[in-house]
């Protein structure tokens, strides 16, 4: 046992050394987050996310998002860089490589796939599967997390770079040093040029257009809440707060271009991580430790419907975690949605007509 004890406290004095003469590689800020919603009422637990359909599973790591072609074959951006294309027996195929990390992506009208890829920036592959960089920096500051995106009807497209400090490996740094550092674009692809709407976001992650595009969402995955920024209108250029105070990490976002949006949060939230916020220093021991050492997710499947006045009016929950967990992607396509994951060895495919 003295030995033991002895092996203990040799281990403390050089875990003490360590943080003391180790730079932390953030600059944390304190947030004191609002009281998390009680998951009563539409946001009451259920097993609807049990129902889902699993494709490709043990085929695939960690797609992110996905898109589904004219002819109804369904692609996602994997891991190691791949986009793959899963026909209707099964079969997965790559159908381009970015050499990146490939995260949100879309058809555009011309059938070609548009792409943020986190390391390479946004991208434009034909279907042939030839890639072309569309851009990869604005305002002289270039992309260091390109991340979601949505197509308005004139081509043109909204898109975010999640983070201009910390790239994909390194989301978590973000979350904790707790300063905005992502930005909302537009990229025109008749110009070629890409302007910036929105800067100082907390993580701008998912976007999405209303069905009259007279605005657009982006979510800011570490405030928990969707801003919203006006395209048309009296308040055209402006922006506000669409909904706050959500249940969970708001991921990739989706409209239906009926009125709703479907937002994946691949965690609830938890009270742990909510209190670490506002102690910066903590903060900025933890960011030096080995991510074995960091708080977890909770595994469990999470995904909401928000209606165009900012409500939630659905939740589909997969409680066990072990059929759909971490989901980062909700993608309505006619009758059902598509759900894809960071972490996750499948797709998920629910009938929700």
């Amino acid at each position: 046992m003295k030995k033991l004890l002895s092996v203990f406290a040799l281990v403390l004095v050089a875990l003490t050394v360590y943080l003391a003469v180790t730079p932390s590689p953030i600059d944390p800020l304190a947030w004191q987050a609002p009281k998390a919603p009680a998951m009563t009422g539409v946001l009451e637990p259920n097993d609807t996310l049990m129902k889902a359909e699993l494709i490709a599973q043990g085929q695939v790591h960690g797609p992110e998002d996905t898109a589904v072609d004219a002819q109804g074959r369904l692609y996602a951006g994997l891991h190691d860089g791949r986009i793959v294309r899963i026909g209707e027996n099964g079969q997965v195929e790559t159908f381009a490589e970015t050499g990146g990390r490939p995260l949100g992506m879309d058809f555009d009208a011309a059938g070609n796939l548009i792409v943020g890829d986190a390391y390479k920036g946004l991208l434009r592959i034909d279907p042939q599967g030839k890639i072309t960089v569309l851009a990869s920096e604005a305002e002289g500051v270039p992309f260091r997390f390109t991340d979601d995106l949505d197509i308005a009807q004139d081509g043109r497209i909204y898109f975010t770079d999640a983070s201009s400090r910390f790239e994909q490996p390194d989301y978590l740094l973000d979350l904790l040093e707790a300063r905005p550092h992502g930005r909302l674009m537009r990229f025109d692809p008749l110009t070629g040029k890409t302007e910036v709407l929105l800067k100082d976001l907390y993580f701008a992650n998912g976007v999405a257009l209303s069905a009259n595009e007279d605005f657009v969402l982006v979510n800011e995955t570490y405030r928990y809440r969707i801003s919203r920024y006006w395209l048309s209108g009296e308040k055209a250029g402006t922006h506000d707060v669409f909904i706050d105070n959500l249940p969970g990490l708001p991921d990739n976002l989706q409209g239906d271009h009926q009125g709703n949006f479907w937002v994946a949060l691949p965690t609830p939230r938890k009270a742990d991580a909510d209190f670490l916020h506002t102690q910066p220093w903590l903060k900025a021991q933890m960011a030096k430790l080995p991510r074995m050492f960091w708080p977890k997710a909770v595994p469990y499947g999470l995904v909401i419907q928000l209606n165009e006045q900012g409500e939630i009016v659905h939740s589909l929950h997969d409680t066990s975690g072990t059929h759909l967990r971490m989901i980062t992607s909700a993608k309505p396509v006619g009758d059902y949605l598509y759900f894809g994951s960071l972490d996750n060895d499948r797709i998920g495919k629910l009938k929700i007509r």
